[in-house]
C-alpha cells in the first residue's frame, strides 16, 4: 500500500496539544525522571560493568559483523543481527541487549523498573524503564561499541526452520546502525551487506511457516505520532517489508525462548486463547455481508493476507479481525507447564525475550533461558520472582494502553480543530452499541458516531460538530 500523506497539527491548535499532553501525563501519573539513587547506582554500574571478553569471562563474538536495524533515531537497540546463508539454510546470530549484567536483583534500578515495567513512547517524549546511562547508552547495542549481549544461534533448514539452537552470554559489537527505510531501500537496490540482504530469504519463508502453524499478522497500516520541529502529525502507512521480516526473527526467538522454558518446567509465557467458536463464526458471516467472504478450506491467517488493504470492505474485516484475538497477558509457571500455554495469534507458545531495554518481563526471560539452555540452575532472584511478574506487567500494559489511546484522541482532535462544520467522508469500520466506528479518509482519524445507522465497509458523509483538545473527545453526526 502506498504511503499516505502526514497530516499536521496546524500551528495555531500546538499550544493546546502541548498542555493537553502535558495534562495527560498528570493524570495518568507517569513518572518524571529517575530517582537519584536510581541514576547513581546506574552510573556506577557503568563504571563497574566489564565489556572486555576476558575480564568479563564472556564468549567473544566481536568478529561476526552484527547490525541492527531501527526506526530512524533510535538509541535503545535491545537486537542486533547477522544472518549467514549456508548450502542447506543459513545460520543466525541474533544479539539481545544484557541489560541484567547492569541491573542489580533488589536494587534500586530493579525496583524502579518494577514500578514502570516498560519504556512508554508519550507523543510529547519516551518515559525510559531504566536510565539512559544504561538503555541509550552501556546496555544499548550501538554501533562500533563493545557491548555484552545475550546470542542466540539458529541454524536453518531450506525452508527457515530452526534444525539446532544455542544461546550464550558475549561481547559482540555492531558495525552499522540501519533504519528501515535506508535497510528497505538497500536491499531493494541489491546493495545491501549479505547479512541484511539474507532477510529478505528469511521473512518470506517464516512467513510461510507462520502460515503453517495457524498464526496471523495483521500487518494493517499504523497510525503514529510523531513530533519534531515542525511540531505533531500523523503518519499512517503501511509496514515496509523489512518490517516484518525483521519481526519474524524476534518470532521465531520468542518461540524458541517459550520452548526452552516450557522443557526447562520454569518460566513466563505470553499467552492469548484461542478465538471463541461463536466470534469466528459472526466474523465469517461478517466478510460474507462485506462481499469478501471468507471460505471454507482457506486458513484465517491466509485470508487476511489475501484482502486489499485499499479497499473500504477490507478495512471493516480488519477491524473485526483485531477483536477476534483478545484476553493476552502473562502466564508464570515452575513445575509444571500452564494448561494452555499458546499464543493464539502466533499459533505457538511464545514468550517475551527480545527487549530488556524497554520490557521489564524480558529480563526475566533471558536469565532463565540462558541458564537452562546451559544446563544450569535458574538463578534464585529470577525464579522466586516470577509470579511478581503477570500483575506488574498488566499493570503496565494498561497504562501504556491508556496513554496510547488518550494521545492519539488528543492529536487526532488538534487536526480537527476550528473545522466544526465542514463535512467529511468516511468508511463504516464496524457498528458500536447505538452507533458506529468510523475512520475518515482526510485526516485518517477513527472515532465513534452516536446514532449513525450504516453498514461496515460502507462510505458515508459526516459533520464535525465538535473538537476538543483538551479531553481528545470528536463529536461527528450524518449529514442531512
Amino acid at each position: 500500500m502506498p504511503a499516505r500523506r502526514p497530516r499536521v497539527v496546524p500551528a495555531r491548535a500546538h499550544d493546546d496539544l502541548t498542555e493537553s499532553l502535558s495534562q495527560l501525563r498528570t493524570e495518568l501519573d507517569l513518572p518524571d525522571g529517575f530517582p537519584a539513587a536510581v541514576e547513581a547506582e546506574a552510573q556506577q554500574a557503568v563504571r563497574s560493568v566489564p565489556a572486555d571478553p576476558a575480564a568479563a569471562q564472556l564468549d567473544d563474538l566481536r568478529d561476526i559483523e552484527f547490525l541492527t536495524i531501527d526506526p530512524a533515531g533510535s538509541t535503545d537497540l535491545d537486537q542486533a543481527l547477522h544472518l549467514e546463508r549456508t548450502p542447506t539454510g543459513a545460520v543466525v546470530h541474533y544479539a539481545i541487549a544484557d541489560l541484567p549484567a547492569f541491573v542489580t536483583p533488589g536494587g534500586a534500578v530493579d525496583g524502579e523498573a518494577r514500578l514502570r515495567g516498560q519504556t512508554l513512547y508519550a507523543a510529547d517524549g519516551r518515559i525510559p524503564l531504566h536510565p539512559v546511562a544504561l538503555s541509550e547508552d552501556a546496555a544499548s547495542l550501538l554501533p562500533g561499541r563493545e557491548r555484552r549481549a545475550f546470542v542466540w544461534r539458529f541454524v536453518l533448514d531450506d525452508g527457515a526452520r530452526p534444525v539446532e539452537t544455542t544461546l550464550r552470554r558475549t561481547v559482540i559489537r555492531s558495525r552499522t546502525q540501519w533504519t528501515y527505510i535506508d535497510a528497505q531501500a538497500a536491499i531493494d537496490a541489491g546493495t545491501a551487506p549479505d547479512a541484511l540482504q539474507a532477510l529478505a530469504w528469511f521473512g518470506p519463508l517464516r512467513r510461510e511457516r507462520e502460515a503453517e502453524r495457524g498464526g496471523v499478522s495483521l500487518n494493517v497500516p499504523e497510525t503514529r505520532i510523531v513530533a519534531d520541529d515542525s511540531g505533531y502529525r500523523l503518519e499512517r502507512d503501511a509496514p515496509l517489508p523489512v518490517e516484518d521480516w525483521n519481526a519474524q526473527l524476534s518470532l521465531l526467538t520468542g518461540m524458541a525462548a517459550a520452548d526452552l522454558m516450557l522443557r526447562g518446567g520454569v518460566g513466563i509465557l505470553r499467552t492469548m486463547p484461542a478465538a471463541d467458536p461463536d466470534d469466528v463464526a459472526a466474523f465469517r458471516a461478517q466478510t460474507v455481508a462485506l462481499g469478501i467472504p471468507w471460505t471454507a478450506g482457506v486458513s484465517y491467517g491466509d485470508y487476511l493476507r489475501s484482502l486489499d488493504r485499499d479497499r473500504p470492505a477490507a478495512l471493516a474485516i480488519l477491524d473485526a479481525a483485531a477483536g477476534l484475538f483478545r484476553g493476552a497477558g502473562y502466564v508464570a509457571f515452575d513445575g509444571s507447564a500452564p494448561a494452555d500455554p499458546l499464543q493464539a495469534a502466533i499459533g505457538a507458545p511464545y514468550a517475551h525475550a527480545t527487549a530488556p531495554l524497554r520490557r521489564l518481563v524480558d529480563r526475566w526471560s533471558l536469565v532463565v533461558c540462558e541458564a537452562l539452555a546451559n544446563q544450569r540452575e535458574v538463578p534464585s532472584w529470577a525464579r522466586e520472582s516470577l509470579p511478581t511478574l503477570p500483575p506488574l506487567m498488566a499493570r503496565s500494559d494498561g497504562v501504556a494502553n491508556r496513554l496510547d489511546a488518550a494521545a492519539l484522541d488528543r492529536v487526532e482532535a488538534a487536526l480537527l480543530s476550528r473545522r466544526e462544520g465542514q463535512a467529511f467522508e468516511a468508511v463504516v469500520l464496524g457498528r458500536r452499541n447505538d452507533g458506529a466506528r468510523v475512520q475518515l479518509t482526510d485526516p485518517p482519524v477513527t472515532a465513534k458516531v452516536a446514532g449513525l445507522d450504516a453498514a461496515p465497509g460502507s462510505t458515508v458523509r459526516l459533520r464535525l460538530r465538535s473538537a476538543s483538545i483538551a479531553t481528545g473527545s470528536i463529536v461527528l453526526e450524518p449529514t442531512a
